[in-house]
């Protein structure tokens, strides 16, 4: 039997359209994975990966995101949540909306789909997988993407759960526990900028009342990713993970909608999945 490869999308809002270039790089030359995990906009990404949708993805950062519908403060003064995810893993992605996942094509795929959330009121990590979805069921996607504050929990059975890097931003120990042998680790920022912490503290004190547990992880989500990155990069040095990370962002941040820099930021994923090639091929050190 040959090698098991996986490969992780961080996700990072917008700058998700990094991550969605590679893929549909590897998508074009027919790279593909055993297994994939996704968290928040990763997820996203990686359920067009393993559906066979090419330039999916794309029109939903550079299209459908620029719609009030899909993020306005209008969303957030009437629902509490500045992002619809019902929008856009719901009308837009079900059957009969204007970019559908191919399910058929995604439950036929052999690679194995894994999408990360928080649990809202511990704060542990829930793995999803591809078996919690279905047809015009994408819910995973939601609770993986809930981005503390800026959106509510989103509730499945009754649990509701948070964006999935509160619990496990960068997931590569999860691939190689799964049994990966080498791991692709997509990053949205640049693999040697350590993450600040930003708004997060500031986001923490806005859900602390209700869920005190996953405010105190958001307020250390980012040394969370800053020791993700660190391993990733510890694997990278044994050759057993490969990290693959924008030179830098085109001035995109997580809630970035102009087309312009966003598109810059996609045409970089396309020519640096060419290093997925090689580092497949055993070329890449």
């Amino acid at each position: 039997m040959g090698e098991r490869i996986g490969v992780v999308d961080v996700g990072g809002g917008f700058r998700g359209i990094y991550a969605a270039g590679v893929l549909d790089y590897c998508l074009a030359n027919s790279i593909r994975f055993d297994l994939g995990i996704g968290v928040s906009a990763g997820s996203a990404n990686l359920a067009s990966f393993v559906a066979g949708q090419r330039e999916r993805n794309l029109a939903f950062y550079t299209k459908y995101g620029l719609r009030k519908q899909y993020a306005s403060l209008g969303n957030f003064l009437r629902t509490g949540s500045y992002i619809d995810l019902d929008y856009v893993y719901g009308t837009l992605s079900n059957t009969g909306g204007e970019s559908p996942v191919d399910y058929d094509a995604l439950v036929r795929n052999p690679m194995e789909l894994i999408v990360v959330a928080a649990e809202a009121v511990s704060g542990e990590a829930k793995y999803f997988t591809k078996a919690d979805i279905g047809r015009d069921n994408y819910d995973i996607c939601k609770a993986s993407s809930a981005i503390p504050f800026v959106c509510k929990p989103y509730a499945i059975d009754g649990i509701a759960y948070f964006d999935g890097a509160l619990a496990d931003p960068v997931p590569v120990e999860k691939a190689f526990e799964l049994g990966c042998d080498r791991v692709v680790v997509l990053l949205t920022k640049p693999a040697g900028v350590p993450r600040q912490p930003g708004k997060d503290p500031l986001f923490a004190r806005g859900i602390q009342r209700k869920y005190p547990v996953a405010a105190e992880k958001l307020r250390h989500r980012a040394d969370a990713y800053n020791a993700g990155v660190a391993r990733a990069r510890e694997y990278a040095a044994q050759g057993r993970a490969l990290i693959v990370s924008p030179d830098d962002t085109c001035g995109v941040s997580t809630l970035t909608r102009d087309p312009e820099p966003l598109m810059r930021l996609y045409r970089k994923g396309l020519k640096d999945g060419e290093r997925i090639q090689a580092f497949l091929s055993g070329k890449s050190s």
